[in-house]
């Protein structure tokens, strides 16, 4: 029913159509008929305009050529079957619009206009307005042309049901008659374009009738053969088999001549055709064969065309059918497998990307093909399967999936367009390799991921072997192939020498990881020693072939960067973990010195990259060589040299650079000699306030003065780095050390550990006790640090500074008396003396004095107010506190003192503003 009312309302709509054609076939003859006469009678162009009233001003100014001479200007609008662009689009029926003239000259002479269809003022209307889309005019040339293929292909269908139905002729005739309407369909679409046909509006292509008569003929083709072998079964399987590939290869044909959406009707009924036709007994040879024939139809017409889209999906075509073999088929036939595998490489390499079918086209080594993913992605997964799966791994076939690998390699290095082969190749080979190390090697055992401690893939001999092969292939692939764009393509040259460092260094840490002692193995430090070297050395051969020589371009960054990762490979293979920590650090002097003969950028990243390394380890293990095997001995322990020799290595290395590549790197290097030797001080101090053991017990409040101390000193070094190489990194990272001091002072200090809360031992020695340690010596070091960025940060900061000095000395003042009157421990539950209780009166006072002194000394607007605050404070404790607790003579020279102070200040002030008057 649905598909009848489909039917019918396009039946409709084609009599309306043919309606408004047949009354524009009519004016358009009579139009003919006048121009005609006009060119039989001699008459002038001008005299055609005269009778018509309509033509454009381009043909009203050309006169007419005697007809001696060949066809007239006149005789070419008649004979032309190309129309304006205007007129095609507005149509005769638009009343009131005017057809804009097309040049003289043109290929698309303009045909004459009507009266009715010109103005009566006789002024062009704007082009813009002829241009609009004529809803007719779409449906005559467009939609009408779709609707009509759409229903022949259809037709023939309902063809063969009717006759079903009503048993009118037996299915061989029906299958003959609608074979006979496939062809007949095909030929009328031949007889067509033969004749000259060409779409008379611009923007109707798509709607080309040879094109849309030939796919639905296809189709009806495709429908019947499928008919005779599924439903009726009068041809077998071969030959069902062969007549639908030859319909689709040959739609395929003809696509050259009909466009790509026929290209894809042919592609899409090749690939769909194995599956249609089933066998009891399915040969994969024929599948991969046919598969390689329509691949390499497909892919020609794509070359010659140039059609992209139609070459990626024949690729992700035959690549799909190969992976659904591989998984769906009970005995797998790998030769097969690598025939198809090896088959889409050649076609791509020798067809797609060969240059011997279109001559002329630029077949230059530059540009990028994309369609090349596709193949890509298939056979590196068809490698991966090949080696990761125990079906296929256990029967030894990774040997097949290292050719495929091996292959891709070859195919990227013959056409170098054909990139993103060798990303696949390397991506198989990276999954294939990291999926053999053990979990439990690397401690995914501890993680719950449900692999029971089982590596991904198998590891064997096989394996071993074959890592090995890959491995120089990409190495030496990768560098030759680097070395050769270097000059002409430095990032394809860079992509080459980048697989070439990643595939060997991935295979050589898997093997170590699976087959090694990762302890310490001199059998894997030698392979990674002259793979460091042999590293090196290919990047000193790629620099000498880069334009200018010895740049140090980005495939030349890749080898060293490379050699860099080899040489911390090797050292953590030769040594223990101690020992790695110190020479990693030390190696770190390797890059810069190097910087005195090479002037590569990528030199001083490598430094930065081994104090990075450095710092991963003690992040893993601040121990050094673990807390079993510290000793406990202050000072000089592994925490000495495990710290300080990197710091001391950073130094020079930063020292090295600044002579040489200077920049970044070497404002890295600076920094992290600064951060070792701060955290040298702070894990020895650590070390021998523990006992010589390094854990995570409780910080004591002396331990975190240290730390306070370190932070301060760090944003102090921070800001002296910056102020003789600035950099915004440094400039932030100063502030940041300081509001991290900030914050450790203001709750570690003042609140958590404070002894007045704790009742924490501050010491028997009198001045150098804890109270020293933890507060006068950080106010000291904030107060300097606030002193020096005065006019190096901005306000806030040396402001913030200032205050958590002056809140340190605050509090040190007055814990010293608490200690002065309790002795060791001043709990603040311990009580208060009256005696106690008035000097902490008479202290504030005293520091208020000073902090206001200070201020006006260096001006410091923070100090006066700090002052202010600290005298009100003393005020209020006095007329508060003082009053109902003190008793007798304290009482009195509390207000005594306190009336003095006031007073004093006052008159400081008085004479300061007097001053500051006369002054002015």
């Amino acid at each position: 029913m649905f598909f009848s009312l489909i039917a019918i309302a396009a039946i409709i709509a084609l009599f309306a159509i043919v309606s408004r054609q047949q009354n524009r076939i009519a004016l358009v003859e009579r139009e003919l008929g006048i121009l005609r006469g006009q060119v039989q009678s001699g008459a002038s162009l001008k005299a055609v305009d005269a009778a018509q009233g309509g033509l454009p001003e381009e043909a009203k100014a050309a006169p007419a050529a005697p007809l001696a001479d060949g066809p007239t200007v006149a005789e070419e609008v008649v004979t032309t079957p190309e129309t304006a662009e205007g007129e095609a689009v507005a149509g005769p029926w638009t009343k009131g619009r005017t057809v804009p003239a097309q040049p003289a000259g043109t290929a698309e002479p303009a045909q004459p206009a009507t009266a009715a269809e010109t103005p009566a003022s006789g002024s062009p209307a704007p082009a813009k307005a002829a241009r609009q889309t004529d809803v007719e005019t779409a449906l005559g040339t467009r939609w009408a042309v779709w609707v009509g293929g759409i229903a022949l292909a259809l037709g023939g269908l309902f063809l063969i049901r009717y006759t079903i139905e009503a048993g009118i002729f037996g299915p061989g005739v029906r299958l003959t008659m609608a074979g006979i309407l496939g062809l007949a369909l095909i030929a009328g679409a031949e007889f067509i374009r033969r004749t000259g046909f060409k779409v008379p509006v611009p923007g109707a292509t798509g709607a080309y009738i040879p094109s849309i008569l030939t796919a639905a003929g296809a189709f009806i083709l495709f429908g019947t053969v499928y008919a005779a072998h599924g439903i009726y079964g009068f041809i077998g399987p071969a030959s069902a088999f062969a007549l639908l590939g030859v319909i689709g290869v040959a739609t395929i044909g003809a696509s050259l001549l009909h466009g790509l959406a026929l290209a894809g009707i042919g592609l899409v009924g090749a690939m769909v055709t194995p599956a249609l036709v089933a066998s009891e007994a399915p040969n994969p040879w024929a599948l991969f064969v046919y598969l390689a024939i329509v691949l390499a139809a497909a892919a020609a017409i794509a070359r010659i065309r140039d059609w992209k889209a139609l070459a990626a999906a024949a690729f992700a075509g035959a690549g799909i059918w190969t992976i659904l073999y591989m998984v769906d088929a009970p005995d797998v036939n790998l030769a097969a497998v690598l025939f198809i595998s090896l088959a889409t490489l050649a076609v791509l390499a020798f067809v797609w990307l060969g240059p011997f079918l279109v001559t002329g086209r630029d077949t230059a080594e530059r540009g990028f093909d994309w369609p090349s993913i596709v193949p890509g992605f298939f056979i590196a997964l068809s490698a991966l399967a090949l080696s990761v799966d125990p079906a296929f791994a256990s029967a030894g076939d990774a040997l097949h999936g290292a050719v495929l690998l091996v292959t891709l390699v070859a195919a990227a290095l013959y056409r170098p367009r054909a990139l993103p082969l060798v990303f696949a190749a390397g991506i198989a080979t990276v999954l294939i390799y990291l999926g053999i190390i053990p979990p439990a090697t690397i401690g995914a055992n501890a993680l719950d991921v449900g692999l029971d401690a089982q590596p991904l893939a198998s590891s064997d001999v096989l394996t071993f072997r074959i890592g090995i092969a890959l491995g120089l292939v990409f190495l030496a692939a990768g560098f030759w192939a680097a070395r050769r764009f270097a000059a002409t393509a430095p990032a394809r040259g860079a992509c080459w020498a980048a697989w070439g460092v990643i595939v060997p260094l991935v295979v050589l840490t898997a093997l170590w990881l699976t087959f090694g002692d990762i302890d310490r193995d001199f059998g894997y430090a030698l392979p990674a020693l002259l793979l460091a070297l042999a590293l090196a050395a290919g990047s000193e051969w790629i620099a000498r072939a880069e334009a200018p020589p010895l740049s140090g371009g980005p495939a030349v960054s890749f080898a060293l960067g490379g050699a860099g990762m080899a040489g911390l490979l090797m050292l953590h293979m030769a040594f223990g973990s101690g020992w790695t920590t110190v020479l990693l650090g030390a190696a770190a002097i390797v890059p810069a010195l190097a910087t005195r003969w090479r002037s590569y950028p990528v030199l001083g990243w490598i430094a930065v990259g081994a104090a990075v390394a450095v710092l991963g380890r003690i992040a893993f293990d601040p121990t050094i060589v673990g807390a079993a095997f510290l000793s406990r001995t202050p000072v000089f322990n592994r925490l000495l040299p495990g710290y300080g020799v990197p710091a001391l290595a950073f130094g020079f290395a930063a020292w090295q650079l600044a002579h040489t590549t200077n920049g970044r790197p070497r404002l890295a290097m600076e920094a992290a000699s600064a951060l070792f030797a701060l955290l040298t001080i702070a894990m020895l101090v650590r070390h021998a306030m523990h006992g010589g053991v390094i854990d995570t017990g409780t910080v004591t409040l002396a331990e975190q003065a240290i730390y306070t101390l370190v932070a301060l000193g760090a944003g102090a070094i921070l800001v002296a780095i910056d102020m003789r190489s600035p950099s915004s990194v440094l400039r932030y990272g100063s502030m940041v050390a300081g509001v991290v001091s900030a914050g450790l002072i203001a709750v570690q200090h003042f609140v958590v550990l404070n002894p007045l809360l704790t009742d924490e031992s501050t010491g028997t020695i009198p001045v150098f006790n804890l109270l020293f340690l933890a507060y006068l010596l950080p106010a000291i070091g904030a107060s300097a640090l606030a002193l020096y960025v005065r006019d190096k940060r901005p306000r806030w900061y040396a402001a913030m500074l200032a205050l958590i000095a002056a809140l340190l000395a605050f509090a040190y003042a007055t814990l010293s008396v608490r200690r002065l009157f309790k002795g060791e421990f001043i709990a603040l539950w311990s009580g208060l003396g009256q005696l106690e209780t008035y000097t902490y009166s008479a202290l504030w006072l005293m520091i208020g004095v000073a902090l206001l002194t200070a201020g006006v000394w260096l001006k410091s607007q923070v100090l006066r107010i700090a002052s202010a605050v600290l005298i009100a404070v003393a005020v209020v404790k006095v007329f508060l506190f003082d009053m109902s607790e003190l008793e007798g003579v304290l009482r009195a020279l509390s207000f005594i003192g306190l009336g003095a102070v006031l007073i004093g200040i006052g008159l400081f002030y008085q004479r300061l503003l007097t001053r500051a008057a006369r002054q002015a």
